[in-house]
């Protein structure tokens, strides 16, 4: 007898091919049969009307502390994702001696929006220390959807530099050390290495995160271990200490697959070209470079506090404000002089930042409810003062509790579209797990199959969910998952084509502690199947969080690489 038997739905298998109406069975956590399926089963499904495809993948999260408290990985299953890769950015937490928690906390609180006191809580005892003790608690812990993890650069700087990993350059010593970290990562079954000069990134004690200190040299060291395990990805964060013209030489050196991110079009904080940028990701690909730019095909809104201000930190304005507690930023913000730098840097950014600002929304949290929704520049205007006046003297009005959504890219959708049809990018930068409070991007693939197919027509169906399922596990070579097919892990979603979309954004306080968080529903998704578990139905979930759970640590196994010319040495 079968566990599951989805039967009438039209079967869309992840390959790109056209779908065709079927039966899907699944048996002791794998596909059997596709098509005409009569055998009974323990449970069936009527997928009339639906379309059934492999789960989707997302290997932009950042779940590497919220696993400790959510095994089931929200919001990512109510989208239909089967599929995770977590530690990217560089911003994992392992390895971390005890001693060091608190930098690796205050890191992601800073870095990634997370909240400390949520972190402190929903972590509890670190029952792990080094990168493979990591993924072992993990697996003991058990998983609700597949999680593949990236080893990444900030803990592993921390753990051989101390504080010391964000105010200087690596010895050849340490970098030699790390490089020990991340060999013994890959062994234990990283699926590569993740790292990040991003500008906007600062951490510990406000300043630029512990990757942005090392030169490239030590970047480029750390990659060179990649060589001895084929497939295994490279994952930076691009910025001013690495760029894509460094990455043809460190493709070259370890013949690891490059995913890059991010590729932002009408990016505000950054000058950028995103077009340059994808030319470029097309050069290396000819030079034989296996290659991605990972992109986001969603308007990227970004909600924030001025007790947060993650957005600004990097501009000299924020020097002080990155370290103040929130009765010290009170009296920054109201301060003239700071006002003006503030001004200034505003006015002297890019275009596309300055008209980001003007249309920034006011949101909850403030005193007067009447401007809500609508824009600093609108109400700017009616008052004669500019923009950051209005935000400031609204932020401390409020004690800064108020909020505001700030457009950052990807809001003109006749520059997005050109990138879902180029085979250089991946869709992807979901950032499931950070950000909490801040952003739900986690949608992504229920927002594609939504706007990109069903209301503009841009995608067919079968494409979009090839880009959302075999196209990710493919590159990140995620062994069996992203197609539906016999003697696969049975990684299903069924959804309606008609309905599935990304429900709007709300408010919840379910993180430990109380402490809030943005979500959004995955609408029309009508069951979520891992690894022949079911885990979801009709918008809830379906098995205990408690319980024994159907995700798998999906561990890379390497075969031995062949000897490459290049050293993998600091010089």
């Amino acid at each position: 007898m079968l566990d599951i038997k989805i039967i009438g739905g039209d079967i869309i298998d992840g390959t790109g091919s056209e779908r065709y109406r079927g039966d899907v069975a699944i048996k002791d956590g794998r596909v059997v049969a596709l098509g005409k399926v009569d055998e009974p089963a323990r449970q069936t499904i009527d997928a009339s009307g639906k379309v059934v495809a492999p789960g989707f993948v997302d290997v932009h999260t950042h779940y590497d502390a919220q696993v400790f408290w959510d095994r089931l990985l929200s919001v990512s299953p109510w989208h239909g994702v089967t599929t995770v890769v977590m530690g990217n950015c560089g911003f994992g937490i392992a390895p971390t001696r005890p001693a060091d928690r608190e930098i690796i906390v205050q890191s992601l609180e800073r870095v990634e929006g997370m909240d400390p006191d949520c972190l402190r809580q929903g972590i509890g005892e670190w029952p792990f220390e080094s990168f493979p003790e990591y993924l072992d608690a993990l697996e003991k812990r058990g998983l609700g959807i597949n999680a593949g993890v990236l080893v990444g650069h900030l803990a592993t700087r921390f753990y051989v530099m101390g504080e010391e990993a964000i105010q200087r350059h690596a010895t050849d010593d340490e970098v030699v050390r790390m490089q020990d970290i991340i060999r013994s990562a890959m062994r234990a079954g990283a699926v590569g290495f993740s790292t990040s000069y991003g500008g906007a990134h600062f951490g510990y004690k406000g300043l630029p995160v512990a990757s942005r200190f090392a030169a490239y040299e030590e970047t480029r060291a750390l990659a060179d271990v990649l060589a001895d395990f084929p497939g295994a990805i490279f994952a930076p964060n691009i910025g001013e200490g690495i760029t894509l013209v460094d990455l043809e030489e460190i493709g070259s050196r370890t013949n690891a697959t490059i995913s890059w991110a991010p590729l932002i079009t009408s990016e505000v904080l950054f000058q950028s070209d995103h077009e340059e940028q994808l030319a470029q990701t097309a050069h290396l690909a000819s030079r034989g470079l296996s290659i991605a730019a990972q992109f986001s095909p969603k308007p990227m809104v970004f909600a924030y506090q001025f007790s947060a201000p993650m957005l600004f930190t990097g501009m000299k304005a924020f020097s002080e404000v990155r370290v103040a507690d929130d009765a010290r930023k009170l009296e920054i913000y109201a301060d003239p002089a700071f006002r003006e730098l503030f001004r200034a840097e505003i006015d002297g950014g890019t275009e596309n930042f300055v008209r980001a600002i003007a249309k920034t929304e006011i949101g909850d949290g403030g005193n007067d409810p009447a401007l809500e929704n609508r824009t600093l520049g609108e109400v700017a205007e009616e008052r004669g003062v500019h923009p950051i006046d209005v935000a400031l003297d609204l932020a401390i009005a409020s004690n800064l509790e108020i909020r505001f959504r700030m457009p950052l890219g990807n809001h003109l959708e006749d520059r997005v579209e050109p990138l879902l049809h180029s085979p250089h990018t991946l869709i992807s930068l979901g950032d499931g797990g950070a950000h909490a409070s801040q952003l739900c991007d986690a949608c992504i693939p229920t927002f594609v199959l939504r706007r990109w197919v069903r209301e503009k027509r841009v995608l067919s169906l079968e494409e979009a969910v090839r880009l959302l399922t075999s196209r990710p596990a493919d590159l990140y070579n995620l062994a069996d998952r992203g197609r539906l097919m016999v003697d696969r892990p049975a990684d299903v979603v069924v959804f309606d084509p008609e309905t599935v979309g990304d429900g709007p954004l709300r408010r919840i306080f379910d993180l430990p502690g109380g402490g809030e968080r943005l979500v959004s529903d995955g609408l029309g998704v009508a069951a979520v199947i891992v690894n022949g578990t079911l885990i979801r139905q009709n918008g809830e979930d379906v098995v205990d969080p408690e319980g024994r759970l159907p995700g798998q640590l999906l561990r890379s196994k390497f075969e031995p690489a062949p000897a490459l010319q290049t050293s993998s040495s600091l010089h």
